[in-house]
């Protein structure tokens, strides 16, 4: 969640050094199909619906959906990440809505991975959006004082492991994951979830429960080989890395993100030839990649929808480079930072109501389908122009080519396509390879090229 490493900063991670040298478990989201559209407080009714109508056709082999627990009451989007009972009662749906919500992603063919809060309850004292009555440290039926950590002041070193894993983050409840009777607990919700079709999870703020609880937890689980994404927040010097989970499941390697921001706005598009591990990043294996996320889009740390081409092409870069599992936030416009979603998550039509529907967007949505198309493939043919310029193809699948000058760009390029006629799926312009497996292209400023061999005709 990561309210404010702020409101947000519910999203973070954690670690147990014995940990450290676990073996890698599930190697980014299983099945053909690795890209994740992350429908941000959509309710469940309305990624249903998207399912069936983009997400689907287009290629996605995931949806994120936003919490599905009962939560304090309020308009604020980080509402969502403060639970105060595990029941499927909050302002996106009940369980009706999200068993519907699974049943109709997955008969498009699309798995459903859930946002899932277990290292913190709420902060203060209330009635939830189901009726559940609770205050800090007391919900009643589910957890007592007697179920949270000792230390109940605020996180305030990160250099500091036991800190960082015991204390509060942003003064939410901190549960004690160490305790037998929460990790039984964690695991029923978890288990409840997984009775209603889930395929996998994303483990918000896993940063500040020890790597070690959570591999018992998992280990509990009716299906403990599922797709485990965990979100731990690389910090240079912090007491806890994302490698000690990668034991678990996949991290969500946010260096990647933060990188593409400084490269597509202050830096060459040149230097992206070896992304991934050759930047220090974990083993593509097991890392969850993305443009941006709901944190990270606020707090200014990444690229957001706000950043236009930069924005656009770094996604088109993203789904044709074979590092990772990509996530595409989708959301809604914001100014405030607090502000929740349009409609309670209602979504009528994209681009309608201030919803952004990035995953919808054309240069975008095509790219999933390249993807698809491309999987296992080598990078080959890379060319650059020393600056802002680049492409490079995917085996004998597909090439792209980006644009990210202020000039147009004409060139002949080298591919390792076989001859024919193919659909730039950027435009839907025809492309003709010839029989050496080159072509010549006019690519606009801030414009991108995509061929793959799942595309042959516009």
């Amino acid at each position: 969640m990561n309210m404010r490493r702020s409101v947000s900063c519910v999203a973070a991670l954690a670690a147990a050094a014995s940990m450290a040298l676990a073996s890698p478990a599930e190697a980014s989201p299983p099945g053909s199909k690795d890209v994740t559209a992350v429908l941000f407080e959509w309710n469940y009714a309305s990624v249903a619906k998207e399912c069936t109508t983009t997400l689907g056709p287009a290629g996605y082999g995931y949806v994120q959906v936003s919490p599905p627990a009962e939560h304090v009451r309020g308009p604020q989007w980080w509402t969502s990440y403060q639970p105060v009972s595990y029941r499927i009662a909050g302002r996106l749906g009940d369980r009706t809505a999200f068993r519907n919500m699974v049943d109709t992603c997955h008969a498009a063919g699309v798995k459903v991975v859930v946002d899932t809060v277990i290292n913190h309850m709420s902060s203060g004292s209330g009635t939830g959006t189901g009726g559940s009555s609770y205050t800090k440290y007391d919900y009643p039926g589910l957890y007592s004082v007697y179920d949270f950590d000792d230390c109940t002041a605020e996180i305030t070193d990160y250099r500091d492991r036991w800190n960082v894993q015991h204390c509060e983050l942003v003064g939410l409840a901190d549960l004690d994951t160490g305790e037998e009777y929460v990790r039984r607990t964690i695991a029923g919700y978890m288990n409840d979830l997984l009775s209603l079709g889930v395929d996998g999870f994303r483990i918000d703020a896993a940063k500040h429960i020890p790597a070690a609880d959570l591999a018992n937890i998992k280990s509990r689980l009716t299906k403990p080989d599922v797709y485990w994404k965990q979100e731990v927040i690389y910090g240079a010097g912090e007491a806890v890395q994302p490698t000690e989970y990668t034991g678990n499941g996949d991290v969500q390697e946010f260096r990647y993100a933060y990188d593409l921001k400084r490269v597509f706005r202050n830096e060459k598009l040149a230097y992206l030839k070896n992304y991934g591990e050759g930047w220090g990043y974990m083993n593509s294996s097991v890392a969850g990649v993305f443009v941006d996320n709901h944190d990270t889009e606020r707090n200014g740390s990444t690229l957001s929808y706000k950043d236009g081409a930069d924005y656009t092409l770094a996604h088109v870069f993203m789904l044709a480079w074979p590092y990772g599992a990509p996530d595409i936030n989708s959301a809604y416009e914001w100014s405030d930072f607090d502000a929740g979603p349009p409609n309670d998550g209602r979504v009528e039509a994209c681009w309608r109501d201030g919803w952004k529907c990035q995953h919808a967007w054309p240069e975008i949505k095509s790219m999933v389908a390249f993807r698809n198309a491309t999987r296992g493939q080598a990078v080959t043919d890379w060319w650059d122009n020393g600056n802002n310029a680049i492409a490079f193809g995917r085996g004998s699948k597909g090439f792209v080519a980006i644009n990210h000058e202020q000039s147009s760009l004409t060139r002949t390029y080298q591919t390792s396509l076989p001859a024919g006629t193919y659909c730039n799926v950027q435009n839907n312009t025809p492309v003709t390879v010839d029989s050496a497996g080159r072509f010549t292209a006019t690519l606009g400023p801030n414009t991108a090229l995509a061929l793959h061999t799942g595309k042959r005709s516009c």
